[in-house]
């Protein structure tokens, strides 16, 4: 859990440059879609500064008020844009009208992923913690031979986008919302990124020279700067070997899925390839 912020009063520290300020842009979700990459990458811009951790401020702490939330920020000068990242504000039906009442600027950033591919995942991080749980199939399903998916299972529900979206867009329009590509992310950082920097109105600053590829991994890496000594990986839970999973069962998943990601698709005008 976070620290508390410092009782009012106490004796100040040495000044630090800059002021603690709410986030202009939040990275909402989804888990597994690799929030965590874009955290990592956008914090290399110089306008950007970034919590490390995940506040959960909007789902878990929100009766803590904005200035506990405030206190977790980073210090920025007025050129610099804060972010922080907690993927599960997507699915709390709470968090859009929270964030609003923040502030209704905020700029929101989702990384999607191929949903049947997230729900893997979602079940392999779990499984590397929980090792008795029951398999992805029986977890999946409520009826396997009629085909029922079993919906209020968290990894399941969260690639449901489409209906997630709707509440999200009561409070903010498209154009304040910005969706990445889980999956360019990996083939084409240095692409996604600069979108991301459109997005939030920032030069682009990230380029192909940020990044090289790790085969170990499959994932993209940051090329260390001048400054710093090595590069920067994400940690080593990130690329870890998914579970293997019956063909069958994944087909049945996409049939369920596509619907969703049609809807999806259509909402925000960007055909994901997921099918």
């Amino acid at each position: 859990r976070p620290p508390p912020a410092p009782p009012a009063g106490s004796a100040p520290g040495p000044a630090r440059p800059g002021t603690k300020r709410l986030p202009r842009a939040i990275v909402v979700g989804v888990k597994k879609g690799g929030t965590r990459a874009v955290l990592e990458f956008i914090r290399v811009h110089p306008e950007v500064r970034a919590l490390g951790t995940e506040p959960h401020f909007f789902d878990r702490n929100y009766h803590r008020g904005l200035e506990w939330y405030r206190s977790l920020m980073p210090r920025t000068l007025d050129s610099q844009i804060t972010v922080e990242k907690t993927p599960s504000y997507f699915v709390t039906k709470e968090a859009p009208r929270r964030i609003f009442n923040m502030s209704r600027d905020t700029k929101l950033i989702v990384v999607v992923r191929n949903p049947v591919t997230r729900a893997i995942s979602d079940y392999t991080q779990t499984l590397s913690k929980k090792p008795d749980i029951p398999t992805f199939e029986g977890l999946s399903f409520r009826n396997r031979s009629l085909g029922l998916v079993d919906t209020s299972w968290n990894a399941i529900r969260i690639g449901m986008y489409a209906v997630h979206l709707q509440s999200w867009l009561q409070y903010f329009p498209l154009s304040q919302i910005h969706f990445v590509s889980g999956e360019r992310l990996i083939t084409d950082p240095a692409g996604e990124m600069g979108k991301v920097q459109d997005f939030l109105g920032i030069k682009r600053v990230i380029t192909d020279k940020h990044f090289y590829f790790n085969k170990t991994k499959g994932f993209p890496c940051l090329k260390k700067s001048e400054s710093s000594g090595l590069p920067r990986c994400l940690g080593k839970s990130k690329g870890r070997t998914h579970v293997q999973i019956d063909p069958e069962v994944i087909e049945q998943l996409r049939d369920f899925y596509r619907p969703y990601n049609i809807k999806f698709y259509e909402t925000v005008g960007q055909d994901f390839r997921w099918e």
